[in-house]
């Protein structure tokens, strides 16, 4: 029987998760304006070839293609009726790239809805989460992993509806950024102490940070989710940098030796699971991988 990740991270094990999947999708041919989630149908082989080059990095946990996969997001491509589909596909291209052992993530981003406007209500945004991890568990994901929230009522209510209604670990991590007064912030205000307090109280197994920034100023957030929590385990995705925009698209500079660079320090704050968001590469998951087997 498989480990549970929460306890090989309370351990003392650091685990080293996968990078970029929208950028790398990108430069596999994905053109804009695409649902990127359609390729886990009509594309499958590319989505598997970049999960594969991530795990024969090193990434021990890899992410689906379904961030976007939610009632919502799917909207606007005319393939709401496709959750199921599209999610279990995903967890299935994510299995044959990993193997057995390897920790199928399932990915669950924002609807993209905020509560505070009243266009949706907080049963339809609950009963949306509830489908795709419902769909994320039944096809074999090993965890469920909700990332990149700023709104707080979103995060709790996508964390509930995993755990209400599948057996799997949860994580949730939120996107932070740097303040005038040098602290961080989500879009809609919550610090880090905030979330990791929230997040916990509604279920999480494991609590972080993911996207906005490089790795270097993921420490400091780190620094203070440990403060608040001395025993949680911490997830951090770090963008390679941050983005310039170049030739009608961003480019992320910091290459996979600064980003592994910060890897010893971001390991002292407190966090347990590292791995990459937007501009990162399957060279800077070795590179982070080689650090960490120092």
């Amino acid at each position: 029987m498989k480990t549970k990740l929460t306890e090989r991270l309370i351990k003392g094990e650091i685990i080293i998760s996968d990078g970029a999947l929208g950028t790398m999708l990108q430069e596999a041919g994905l053109e804009p304006g695409v649902c990127p989630e359609i390729w886990n149908a009509e594309f499958p082989d590319r989505v598997e070839k970049i999960a594969r080059a991530y795990s024969e990095a090193g990434s021990q946990a890899v992410e689906t293609n379904t961030f976007g996969a939610n009632r919502f997001k799917l909207s606007h491509y005319g393939l709401q009726d496709r959750v199921a589909e599209l999610n279990r596909k995903a967890v299935e291209i994510t299995r044959r790239a990993v193997g057995p052992d390897g920790i199928v993530l399932g990915s669950v981003g924002p609807t993209g809805i905020l509560l505070m406007m009243g266009d949706v209500s907080e049963e339809e945004l609950y009963e949306a989460f509830k489908e795709q991890c419902v769909a994320l568990a039944e096809a074999g994901a090993d965890v469920i992993c909700i990332e990149t929230m700023t709104a707080m009522d979103e995060a709790t209510l996508a964390i509930r509806a995993a755990k209400e209604n599948t057996s799997l670990e949860v994580i949730c991590t939120m996107t932070f950024d740097k303040t005038i007064q040098g602290d961080f912030r989500t879009m809609m205000g919550i610090s880090p102490e905030d979330m990791t307090i929230a997040l916990k109280s509604a279920g999480a197994d494991i609590v972080g940070t993911n996207c906005g920034n490089g790795m270097e100023n993921m420490i400091a957030i780190v620094e203070e989710i440990r403060r608040t929590d001395p025993l949680i385990p911490i997830l951090v995705h770090a963008n390679a940098g941050k983005p310039h925009f170049h030739d009608g698209k961003n480019i992320f500079d910091e290459t996979p030796d600064i980003t592994a660079s910060f890897v010893p320090s971001l390991i002292k704050a407190g966090a347990t699971c590292i791995g990459g968001c937007c501009g990162t590469t399957p060279e800077h998951i070795r590179k982070m991988k080689q650090i960490v087997n120092i």
